[in-house]
């Protein structure tokens, strides 16, 4: 399938590399791409933020009764008082507890941001030739990448079975899941990529001149540690 395609085709481009088929043209190509792709998922980002924003601030609002909202409040949900989180005048899924933020989501915030900080060490270690800092600190990535993976799926099995919150814990467990769920994924990318760069690394495939395989990844991982910032934000804590 997918991952297949994806495998023969980063194969391929790792060969032509360390063949030295690419020139400064190639390289400028590759960049712009991974440019625009990261682009790409901002904006996939940034609708479903803006799922949570409409949810949150004008959807719920409506239906309690707020603004012009009076009507469909008194007609269809009498009673029913806006708030968040909320799984909505129908109280969709049964009553829910939410995610304390300064446990578990802090501890990933931490374990995100101490990332951010080894993948650039790791970055200047390069450039500057120092290939056992080098080693060293994008293998601490690659580890502090899979432990917010473990925490986050900690967190998942404490949602479910004792808080009941699900995917079926109405607007909010849908926005909670679908935002959380689709950065995991995007952190189990970053991390597998992180391991191959290591692994690259480690035979010696980068220079302090020729190394853009390792920034586009780097660049990557960081985009991950801002979204990460928001969620934390306006998912956990706010």
């Amino acid at each position: 399938g997918l991952a297949a395609i994806l495998f023969k085709w980063f194969a391929d481009v790792i060969l032509e590399s360390i063949s030295g088929y690419y020139n400064k043209q190639v390289d400028t190509s590759f960049r712009m791409g991974m440019v625009w792709f990261i682009f790409s998922e901002v904006m996939f980002f940034a609708a479903f933020f803006g799922a949570l924003f409409y949810a949150r601030q004008l959807a719920m609002p409506w239906l309690g009764g707020y603004g012009d909202g009076v009507m469909t409040n008194s007609v269809l949900w009498p009673g029913f008082s806006a708030g968040w989180p909320s799984n909505g005048p129908g109280a969709v899924g049964g009553a829910f507890q939410t995610i304390p933020a300064w446990g578990l989501p802090l501890l990933n915030t931490l374990i995100l941001l101490s990332s951010g900080v080894t993948v650039t060490i790791a970055h200047h270690a390069l450039k500057a030739g120092h290939r056992k800092q080098l080693l060293i600190f994008l293998g601490a990535t690659v580890l502090l990448g899979a432990m917010f993976l473990l925490f986050q799926a900690e967190e998942y099995i404490h949602a479910y079975k004792e808080l009941n919150l699900t995917l079926g814990s109405g607007i909010y467990g849908s926005t909670f899941f679908m935002l959380t769920g689709f950065h995991g994924a995007h952190v189990t990318l970053g991390t597998i990529m992180l391991a191959i760069i290591w692994l690259r690394c480690l035979k010696g495939h980068f220079s302090k001149d020729d190394h853009f395989a390792f920034e586009a990844v780097a660049w990557y991982w960081h985009f991950v540690d801002v979204v990460w910032l928001g969620l934390f934000l306006f998912v956990y804590v706010l």
